[in-house]
């Protein structure tokens, strides 16, 4: 044959064969993959199938693309050349393409990582739910990293939330004490600190608390990673593989920590959420307005609207403060704080808290006014109120009350015969000047009738066709001229109803009503029982 002597030194392995398919000669750097092979050998029995398929294909003309094959020698990744001979045999050059395959399988593997964790943190923050978002975490761990999982949320007590979860099963979650001190690493990882080597864990010293019931497969391969979050451990996570998968390789191991930090950070925003949405919801009980029913032979009924429909507090409020008995006074007190949202609420919640510690002067509307303004005053909030005090009590089938106004509207009266009668009540508002002045009015509800307390929300609502129109107290009085006679509760709801359908859309501010009626004399049976004479509820049961 005749290419030259320098395929002999050159760096890249050369075979050259005839066209039947023999050996012919190698070159230094192919003699290190074939040290066995000599002259004459057949082909196929000295080189991969894949090299000697080639050979014939090329041979014979049938190649797609002749000339040109790759594959695997040994541990490393050939592409072949083939070139002619003048004297009809073919040279084989052999490219070594096994660290440009690494890298692209390299580069390839960390998009797919990447790629992982942006959906972990995209699927795992799209929930503030800290049951799901646990349950996310145990289920994608499965899914990427391991036959089965184990999340050991933070102690509570001496107990621990588990959730356990492995490809194909379910996720289950339980709460039970276990010793962490029994998993290597476990202890350290639920403090935050680092993770010990998954090669430092002998899988058959764990305890069987750690595996989910139905993982049945002996452990061959074990990761406890921290769950870092903001300031305070989110727990660990125990991967788990059985010994007929592949041990946890070391680029796997990081990738198991780059998971955990990232889940690590969700479950600490889910966490911390759950523990602010709990205390949210436990102060929110009590600022929200009370539901109010019949007492002592009275009825109430109250509605309250926030200014915003995604807020359940605001500025305006009511109360109903019952007398011990019959004989004594119910105090009923509606308010509104300058302001609307959360630091109207604030104030709102104050004052409530202080007229119920003043209640037992409450006789003494002056007083109990002159007291609260001193209270206000006094503190650092800067909004002033207005309120109406209203002290309640039945005599026979009458409702007397006294009402005192403290900057606020004057309460209407309803009567029987649909007339609407504003109270002679006036005063000055609470929380803005040092002396509190206030005029009391005395006013005697028959059966049926009934005395509306109400906000500036009624009749300062803007809608209307042109939707600039104030509600207006004409509008309202009208309104519970046509009410005359209905139950308490009846009224407030109509109130309510025509004013959300004059605002429509529109703004609006908090709104706030209480009406209290003189049960008519054939509603002495109410559905909740019979009312005796003393006025007081007889409760059936059921």
């Amino acid at each position: 044959m005749s290419v030259g002597a320098a395929w002999a030194h050159a760096p890249y392995p050369v075979i050259i064969a005839d066209r039947a398919g023999d050996l012919v000669e190698l070159n230094t750097a192919a003699r290190l993959l074939w040290s066995d092979a000599v002259r004459g050998d057949r082909l196929r029995d000295t080189v991969p199938s894949w090299l000697a398929e080639a050979h014939e294909r090329f041979t014979d003309g049938t190649s797609e693309d002749p000339g040109q094959a790759a594959g695997a020698v040994a541990d490393r990744f050939f592409e072949a050349h083939a070139t002619s001979a003048d004297d009809g045999d073919v040279v084989w050059w052999l490219i070594d393409d096994t660290d440009r395959r690494l890298a692209e399988k390299a580069l390839a593997g960390a998009r797919q990582r990447s790629a992982l964790l942006a959906d972990v943190s995209s699927q795992l923050l799209s929930t503030l739910n800290l049951a799901r978002c646990t349950e996310a975490t145990a289920r994608m761990a499965t899914d990427h990293l391991a036959e089965a999982a184990l999340l050991v949320a933070p102690p509570q007590g001496r107990r621990h939330q588990l959730t356990y979860a492995y490809r194909g099963g379910p996720v289950t979650r339980v709460t039970a004490p276990v010793d962490v001190q029994a998993v290597p690493g476990l202890a350290e990882a639920l403090q935050g600190f680092p993770p010990v080597p998954a090669r430092w864990i002998n899988p058959a010293d764990l305890p069987d608390w750690v595996r989910p019931a139905d993982f049945t497969e002996p452990v061959g391969s074990v990761i406890v990673a921290p769950l870092p979050g903001h300031g305070v451990p989110a727990g660990a996570l125990v991967l788990l593989r059985s010994s007929r998968e592949q041990a946890f390789s070391g680029d796997e191991e990081l990738f198991a920590r780059l998971f955990a930090a990232r889940a690590g950070a969700a479950l600490s925003a889910a966490r911390l959420y759950t523990e602010q949405a709990s205390i949210t919801s436990t102060l929110m009980r009590e600022l929200l307005p009370p539901r109010l029913e019949s007492v002592h032979g009275v009825e109430y009924a109250g509605a309250y609207r926030p200014a915003r429909d995604n807020e359940r507090i605001g500025g305006d409020f009511y109360d109903v403060h019952p007398g011990t008995d019959p004989a004594e006074e119910t105090l009923v007190v509606l308010g509104d704080v300058a302001g609307k949202g959360l630091d109207a609420a604030v104030l709102t919640g104050k004052i409530r808290n202080t007229l119920h510690a003043l209640l037992p002067l409450a006789a003494d509307h002056e007083r109990t006014l002159t007291l609260l303004n001193s209270a206000l005053l006094s503190s650092h909030h800067t909004r002033f109120a207005t309120l109406v005090l209203a002290s309640v009590r039945r005599r026979g089938s009458t409702v007397e009350l006294r009402l005192t106004s403290a900057g606020h509207l004057a309460p209407l009266i309803v009567r029987g015969d649909g007339t609407v009668e504003e109270t002679a009540t006036r005063g000055s508002l609470i929380g803005a000047l040092p002396k509190v002045t206030s005029a009391t009015a005395h006013v005697t509800l028959r059966p049926g009738e009934t005395c509306l307390l109400y906000t500036d929300g009624v009749t300062e609502a803007r809608g209307g066709p042109l939707g600039d129109e104030l509600f207006g107290e004409h509008r309202l009085k009208r309104v519970l001229a046509e009410c005359a006679g209905l139950p308490a509760e009846a009224i407030v709801e109509r109130i309510q109803m025509l004013t959300a359908q004059w605002v429509g859309s529109g703004s609006h501010d908090d709104v706030a009503t209480v009406a209290i009626s003189a049960p008519r004399a054939a509603d002495l049976t109410v559905a909740a029982g019979q009312t005796r004479a003393d006025g007081t509820i007889s409760r059936r049961n059921g």
